[in-house]
């Protein structure tokens, strides 16, 4: 437990209902836009708001990946341990804005061209087979679904903890394809698909390091 008497107070009463509304901000923005559209009032969705919805989803789905991805560190940085409280909250904040950018695509976007779930459905599978960033982004969201099904207490004690440890490091490969799927969909050089490869490049970094230090004996252990 933290030392900082801030951080017990905050730890033990308000971090999970904190990192709840801190994760649920984006989406209320989104639906506060929404409304405001909707009532012919300004928003900022510009002026093709289908896009920036399921683009801004997108772009908040990769961002709170980083963020699961580094809670492992700023603990072991900061020897705060209540942080890990919170994890499975925000990976499932990845797998619930995932989900709605692929809904805001198929639905938005899709439907509306093809005038049918059938032909919408048709279109999403003609994007994932022949546009790169489409088939990186749905082979991400493949690859997300097991680790948000298993993420539960149940399930957990179900794998056992070996099993349920080695299926949930696919989220490094899986935030790997989802940078990659953002990179390949921009258009022209745009900063954010930088900085997310390298703040990935910079957790990665920090996981294998790690690993190496573990199976690296330490020098009084190999003189004992």
């Amino acid at each position: 437990m933290a030392r900082n008497p801030l951080l017990r107070t905050v730890s033990r009463h308000f971090l999970k209902p904190l990192t709840f509304w801190l994760l649920a901000l984006p989406g209320l923005w989104l639906g506060w836009q929404w409304a405001m559209l909707l009532n012919g009032q300004t928003h900022g969705l510009g002026f093709n708001p289908i896009e920036t919805t399921h683009r801004f989803l997108g772009d908040t789905a990769i961002r709170v990946l980083l963020i699961s991805l580094a809670v492992t560190p700023v603990r072991d940085l900061t020897k705060w341990g209540p942080i890990m409280m919170v994890r499975r909250r925000i990976g499932l904040a990845v797998f619930w804005y995932a989900l709605l950018h692929i809904l805001a695509y198929l639905g938005l976007d899709l439907f509306i061209e093809a005038g049918t779930v059938t032909g919408a459905l048709a279109g999403l599978w003609r994007d994932v087979t022949d546009r790169i960033y489409i088939t990186l982004g749905m082979s991400a969201f493949v690859l997300l679904i097991p680790l948000a099904i298993t993420s539960f207490n149940r399930m957990q004690r179900w794998l056992g903890a070996r099993r349920w440890q080695g299926l949930h490091r696919i989220v490094y490969p899986l935030a790997i394809l989802a940078v990659l799927h953002h990179g390949f969909m921009v258009k022209g050089f745009q900063l954010a698909p930088w900085i997310h490869g390298a703040i990935l490049a910079a957790l990665l970094a920090y996981r294998l390091v790690g690993i190496k230090a573990r199976k690296t004996p330490h020098p009084s252990a190999s003189k004992s």
